[in-house]
């Protein structure tokens, strides 16, 4: 089985002075604006890699969700933020690395099963596969 999903990018003019907008196939962003200034310049509107960080947290917190469930567990509540570096280096920009911080409350969990099986889906979210940048996580269980 093979799923597909899409977004998609519209650019107009140079790299400073132009502008674009970004949508997802299902409408949850519908023409965001994002260009250098939004990217680089903190102004509003959205960028490449927060969009890199929410798809890296849904993923691994859902993959976390079934790791949970297979070991017997059933979250009350997780939150994840995925951190994505954007450094310039030689020859350009990269996305060296990928910082994910968890906060979890998991009822019968001890804090060492909750880290374990928080690293066992870091290792095994779809979206984490395809990175190369060195993705690293902090998990707190909450009581």
């Amino acid at each position: 089985m093979t799923i597909k999903k899409f977004g998609t990018a519209h650019w107009e003019g140079g790299i400073k002075d132009g502008k674009g907008l970004i949508s997802t196939e299902s409408g949850a962003l519908k023409e965001q604006p994002y260009g250098f200034n939004t990217r680089f310049e903190g102004k509003p509107g959205s960028n490449p890699e927060e969009l890199i960080g929410a798809a890296h947290a849904a993923c691994f917190t859902m993959a976390l969700s079934l790791i949970l469930g297979e070991a017997g567990f059933t979250a009350t509540g997780l939150d994840t933020r995925a951190t994505v570096s954007l450094e310039k280096q030689d020859g350009g920009f990269a996305i060296p690395a990928i910082h994910l911080e968890l906060a979890g409350t998991v009822p019968g969990a001890s804090q060492e099963q909750f880290l374990e099986l928080a690293q066992k889906a870091k290792a095994g979210c779809p979206v984490s596969k395809l990175f190369k940048a060195d993705i690293t996580l902090d998990a707190k269980l909450s009581a």
